[in-house]
C-alpha cells in the first residue's frame, strides 16, 4: 500500500526572469516504481513530521510544472533520511558543442542537507534518479548515483540528465500538461558531524575515536556486548587501583558509560592504561593481539575473586594436534588450547572450506620426513583435531598475509562467505553432547588495504537478527543483509560500500544453545554498589575539573580584580582537593 502526500507551494513565485513556474512534489513512501503510474490521490492528513525520520532509505518523488519556462534551478521539499534533509534539484543546463551548435540539456540533482553551512559533517549515500514517463507503455529514463555527502559537496547527480529534445519529444512521454515527474530513492548511511542522536535511534552509543584507534573500539564493543562478561569485568576488585594504570577500572570505566552515557564514549584513560601513550603504538599492534593482551589482563586480575575463571570458561577451546607415522604404530598427539581460531581465506570460499582446510593433514616426506625415535625417520601425517569449541567463538580471518610475488604484505579482499547459522560437528574429533551449533553475533569489518583504512563491527545485540552498525561514534541500526553479505568482500569498489575493499576480518560466533546465558541482562543492579561511588565521584570530579577552568576564565575576562581571581582560584582549589578524595578513597569520604 503507498502513501502519497503532495505538497503544493501556494502562493511561491520564484523570480525567474519574469516567469512564473509554479511547481508541487509528491512524496511517496514506496520501496520503488517500476512502471509508469498515474499521480496518486492526495492524502491531507499526512505531515512530514509522520515520516520516521532516521530511516535509512526512502523514496520521493518531485512535479515539476511549466517546465518549458523554466530557466533556474528548483528544489523539492525535504524528503528526511537519517535525520539529514534530501532534495531532487532540477536546472537547465545551456552549453556549446564541440561543433559550436548550442545544446540545451536538464540536469538532475540529488541533494542532501544542502542548507548546513557547518564545516565537517559527511554522509554517504546511494540511490537513483529516475524521470518517469506518463505513458503506460512508456520506459522510464533511469540513473544511479553514490556518493559521500559533505559540506562542499552536497549535491551530486547529472549535468546532461537528458537532452532537452529528447525531454520534449512526445514520443517519449515525460512531459504531459508542461510538467514532469522525477523520482529519487535513497539509501544512506548514519552521518557523520551532524546531530545524529545513537541512543535515540538504537538504545546505544559509540565510542570516540582517539585517530588510529577504530580496530580498538569495534573489539571493545563486541566484548561489552558479551553481556556476561561485562558482568563479570563489573565485579572485579579495583578499589585503591591506579585508574591512570589499571586497566580492569578503565574497562569497567568504559563498559559503565557505554550503558549509561548519552553520548559517544572517550577511551583515552584505557589506552594509556595499556601503556601505549602514542597512536603509533596502536598502529604496531592488530585486533588479534589487543584482544588476547585485553582477555590476559583481565583473567590475572580474576584470580582469586569471584569471578576467576570467566575468560577461558567463555573464550577457550581445545584442539589435539598429532603426527602419525604411516607405515610404524607411532603417534604423537599434543592437546592445546586456543582462545581463537585464525582461517585462511586466500582460496577458500566460505567459512565451511576454511575449517575443512584447517583439519587437512599435511603429509611429511622425503627430506621432511618425521624423526620417530626408535623408528627413524618416518613418512607420516601432521593435523589438527578440534576436541571442543568454547561458548563464545572468535575467528579471525586471514585477510593480510604475506606474499612472495610482492615480498610485502598485502590484503586479501577475496570473496569469502560466512553464514548467520554455523554448524561446526563434523569438525570435532567426536560427537559433542551439545550440538556445536553457532548463531554470529558480531562481524568486524575493514576497509583500505594493508598501509590503512577504517574498521566498524555490526553486532546482533540480543542474538534476535536485529543488527546495528557501530562506526566509532555513530550507531545505526541496518539490516541483516547490509551486516553480513555486503561484507563478503570480492569487490574493490561496490555502490553499496562508501569505502574500496571492504570486508570482513573477524567473527564472533555464540553457541547457540548458551545465547541466553551469554547474552543474559545487565542492569545497574549486577554493578556492586563500591564501583558504582567511585565511578560516579570520578564523573563529578572530572566535571568540576572542566566547569571549574571554565569558570576561571570566565571570570578572570570579565573581572581583572585581584580579589575576584584569588576567590574563585581558592573555590576551585577546594572543589578539587574535596573530589580527589572522594575518588581515592571511595566512600570512605563521602559525605564530609
Amino acid at each position: 500500500m503507498r502513501v502519497c502526500v503532495k505538497y503544493m507551494l501556494a502562493g511561491q513565485r520564484p523570480s525567474l526572469a519574469g516567469n512564473d513556474i509554479r511547481f508541487a512534489a509528491e512524496m511517496i513512501e514506496a520501496s520503488s516504481v517500476d512502471n509508469a503510474t498515474a499521480p496518486l490521490p492526495i492524502n491531507h492528513d499526512f505531515t512530514p513530521q509522520d515520516e520516521d525520520m532516521a530511516r535509512s532509505e526512502a523514496t520521493f518523488r518531485f512535479i515539476v510544472q511549466n517546465v518549458s519556462e523554466l530557466k533556474e534551478q528548483v528544489l523539492s521539499p525535504a524528503c528526511y533520511v537519517r535525520c539529514l534533509p534530501w532534495k531532487i534539484l532540477v536546472l537547465v543546463r545551456n552549453t556549446t558543442r564541440n561543433d559550436h551548435q548550442p545544446h540545451k540539456a536538464l540536469g538532475v540533482f540529488l541533494q542532501c542537507n544542502g542548507e548546513c553551512s557547518s564545516p565537517g559533517w559527511s554522509c554517504y549515500g546511494l540511490g537513483e534518479l529516475k524521470l518517469l514517463s506518463y505513458k503506460p507503455e512508456g520506459t522510464h529514463l533511469c540513473r544511479k548515483i553514490h556518493h559521500m555527502y559533505h559540506c562542499k559537496e552536497d549535491d551530486w547527480g547529472f549535468a546532461h540528465f537528458i537532452a532537452w529534445d529528447d525531454l520534449m519529444n512526445p514520443d517519449n512521454g515525460f512531459v504531459k500538461n508542461d510538467s514532469i515527474t522525477l523520482e529519487a530513492h535513497v539509501i544512506a548511511e548514519a552521518p557523520h558531524g551532524v546531530s545524529w542522536d545513537s541512543k535515540k535511534h538504537t538504545g546505544y552509543v559509540g565510542l570516540k575515536n582517539q585517530g588510529a584507534t577504530c580496530y580498538m573500539n569495534s573489539l571493545l564493543q563486541t566484548l561489552f556486548f558479551t553481556n556476561v562478561l561485562r558482568k563479570a569485568v563489573y565485579k572485579i576488585p579495583t578499589v585503591g587501583d591506579d585508574s591512570s594504570r589499571s586497566v580492569a577500572f578503565a574497562l569497567q570505566r568504559v563498559f559503565y558509560d557505554l550503558q549509561f552515557s548519552e553520548k559517544p564514549v572517550a577511551t583515552k584513560k584505557l589506552t594509556k592504561s595499556f601503556g601505549w601513550e602514542t597512536l603509533d603504538s596502536f598502529m604496531q599492534h592488530d585486533v588479534q593481539e589487543f584482544l588476547r593482551v585485553l582477555l590476559d589482563k583481565l583473567e590475572n586480575k580474576m584470580k582469586g575473586t569471584l569471578v576467576e575463571g570467566t575468560v577461558p570458561k567463555l573464550f577457550e577451546g581445545k584442539m589435539t594436534s598429532f603426527i602419525k607415522c604411516k607405515n610404524v604404530n607411532c603417534t604423537s598427539t599434543r592437546v592445546e588450547t586456543f582462545y581463537d581460531i585464525q582461517l585462511s581465506v586466500k582460496g577458500n570460499n566460505n567459512i565451511y572450506e576454511s575449517f575443512k582446510d584447517y583439519i587437512s593433514t599435511e603429509l611429511l616426506d622425503g627430506d621432511n620426513k618425521y624423526d620417530a625415535g626408535e623408528h627413524g625417520l618416518q613418512e607420516a601425517e601432521k593435523g589438527v583435531r578440534f576436541d571442543v569449541f568454547p561458548p563464545v567463538l572468535h575467528l579471525h580471518l586471514l585477510r593480510f598475509q604475506y606474499d612472495p610475488q610482492r615480498d610485502a604484505s598485502v590484503k586479501f579482499n577475496d570473496r569469502f562467505e560466512f553464514y548467520e547459522e554455523i554448524n561446526l560437528d563434523p569438525y570435532l574429533q567426536e560427537v559433542p553432547s551439545t550440538p556445536s551449533h553457532y548463531t554470529l553475533h558480531a562481524v568486524l569489518v575493514h576497509s583500505g588495504d594493508n598501509h590503512g583504512g577504517h574498521y566498524v563491527v555490526f553486532i546482533n545485540p540480543k542474538g534476535d537478527g536485529k543488527w546495528c552498525k557501530f562506526d566509532d561514534d555513530v550507531v545505526s541500526r541496518c539490516t541483516k543483509q547490509e551486516a553480513i553479505e555486503y561484507n563478503y568482500g570480492g569487490k574493490e569498489d561496490a555502490p553499496h560500500m562508501a569505502r574500496k575493499a571492504t570486508s570482513a576480518y573477524m567473527l564472533i560466533y555464540i553457541q547457540t544453545t548458551q545465547l541466553k546465558y551469554v547474552l543474559q541482562d545487565a542492569s545497574e543492579s549486577d554493578i556492586p554498589p563500591d564501583l558504582c561511588d567511585r565511578i560516579n565521584e570520578e564523573m563529578r570530579y572530572e566535571m568540576v575539573r572542566t566547569c571549574g577552568g571554565k569558570i576561571k576564565c570566565k571570570k578572570f575576562k570579565s573581572d581583572t580584580s585581584v580579589s575576584s581571581a584569588k576567590r574563585y582560584t581558592k573555590i576551585f582549589s577546594a572543589l578539587k582537593h574535596f573530589f580527589t578524595l572522594q575518588a581515592v578513597g571511595g566512600s570512605k569520604y563521602k559525605g564530609r
